[in-house]
């Protein structure tokens, strides 16, 4: 008889636990649910209320330069450095241009900063030369990737 005792007072207490668990689950539940319906009310406004997108002969572009957009509108011309994916590429490549070169500058700064700064402390030096090291390293690889590019593209990115 104790085991059925033991076996039913398992039960009860797996069966209390699980109850315990569903109260709690419910209760995350019920919380988040006014969340979750206003999200999915401003959502439904936004679709139901927005002005559907048509097709423009001469697009104005948000963020690209408008050089880039009415080219891409032009489907009638066979010069793939006209087309607006191309013009993107170039935009984007010139972009990073800028940003690795103000990047690698900033970089070897601080690291003759602390260079100088170093003293007698090994490790700031080993860290100053580990950055000069790695800017190095991320200067080729880039160029690298810029003369790739110029090969592979028929003209090179920046044309001849």
């Amino acid at each position: 008889m104790s085991h059925l005792t033991s076996f039913a007072a398992t039960g009860f207490a797996y069966i209390r636990q699980r109850r315990y668990t569903m109260i709690k689950e419910q209760a995350i539940t019920m919380k988040y649910t006014p969340i979750i319906a206003s999200i999915g009310a401003v959502l439904t406004a936004g679709i139901i209320f927005s002005s559907p997108a048509m097709a423009d002969a001469n697009p104005s572009c948000s963020i690209l330069p408008q050089s880039i957009c009415n080219p891409a509108g032009a489907a009638d011309s066979k010069d793939v450095s006209k087309s607006g994916i191309f013009l993107v590429l170039v935009w984007v490549l010139r972009i990073m241009t800028g940003a690795v070169g103000v990047a690698a500058v900033g970089a070897l700064t601080y690291a003759a900063i602390l260079y100088s700064s170093a003293g007698s402390k090994n490790e700031q030096v080993v860290k100053a030369k580990t950055i000069i090291t790695d800017t190095v390293i991320g200067i080729v690889v880039y160029g690298l990737m810029f003369f790739i590019l110029n090969w592979l593209i028929p003209g090179g990115v920046f044309g001849s």
